[in-house]
């Protein structure tokens, strides 16, 4: 599945290669090898390793260490040489963008995880880039750089923002950032929700138990899909002319949020 079309991308540490297959086969649309945070900095190099073998690793995203770090230049040797197209970039800042420019030999699927502060002022230079497929917001980082502790909703105004900027950039909707609990199913599915009306169209897991509440939750309701199809049969009636549903007018902008749910469902 294109990246961009996707709904759970799957966390997955690069140096658990026995994990490797088990996340590809979650029913996650994509799987992220980890080679930053998930992985000990004496454990980098074999990890990098266990990437280049996997028979998988070209559907893989990988998200490589920070581009100011000591890692960076090994990791993008790495994916040169096994040929692997779609990358994560941590805390990406508008300088870390070009050192990632600067090191590509040709075109890559690059998803531009947003976790700092400066990263969010310049969401619009990062999504104008040219380089960004798509924006992702590292929530647990963001909170410790910002200072600002989420409970619930207190980041819900940088979500918004992310996935305004996304569609100004005309890049695809943003991946939500992860949630830590998997095993409380209500708080889950209350993230996930939050998230798809604030405009995300994706979210990033920690756990295969997660994979399925994603992808169920950003496909449009039962009730949502039968409601357009009425809304669609109502405007197709009327020909071009005025009609009301429910009490309501049918204008453009309610056939054209009908069209989008039937699309997507």
């Amino acid at each position: 599945m294109s990246s961009s079309l996707s709904r759970s991308f799957l966390f997955v540490p690069a140096n658990r290669p026995e994990r490797f297959d088990k996340a590809a086969a979650s029913g996650a649309h994509q799987v992220i090898l980890d080679l930053e945070d998930a992985v000990a900095p004496a454990e980098k190099e074999v990890a990098r390793g266990f990437v280049a073998q996997w028979s998988g690793r070209a559907d893989a995203v990988v998200r490589v260490n920070g581009a100011d770090s000591t890692f960076f230049a090994a990791d993008m040797e790495m994916m040169r040489r096994a040929g692997v197209a779609k990358l994560m970039l941590p805390k990406a800042e508008p300088a870390s963008i070009e050192r990632l420019a600067a090191s590509l030999d040709g075109p890559r699927h690059v998803i531009a995880l947003i976790e700092t502060v400066r990263g969010y002022a310049e969401l619009r230079r990062i999504g104008a880039s040219g380089l960004v497929s798509q924006l992702a917001f590292g929530n647990l980082d963001f909170g410790i750089d910002s200072g600002v502790t989420e409970t619930t909703q207190e980041l819900d105004p940088v979500r918004l923002q992310i996935a305004l900027e996304s569609r100004l950039a005309g890049l695809p909707p943003p991946i939500d950032g992860v949630t830590t609990s998997w095993t409380d199913p209500a708080a889950f599915g209350a993230a996930v929700g939050r998230a798809k009306a604030l405009g995300f169209g994706a979210k990033l897991c920690i756990h295969p138990a997660q994979v399925k509440p994603v992808n169920d939750a950003f496909l449009p309701t039962a009730d949502e899909v039968a409601w357009a199809r009425r809304v669609m049969e109502a405007a197709d009636g009327a020909r071009g002319g005025a009609v009301a549903l429910d009490g309501k007018m049918i204008d453009a902008p309610v056939i054209r949020r009908a069209e989008l749910i039937l699309s997507s469902a």
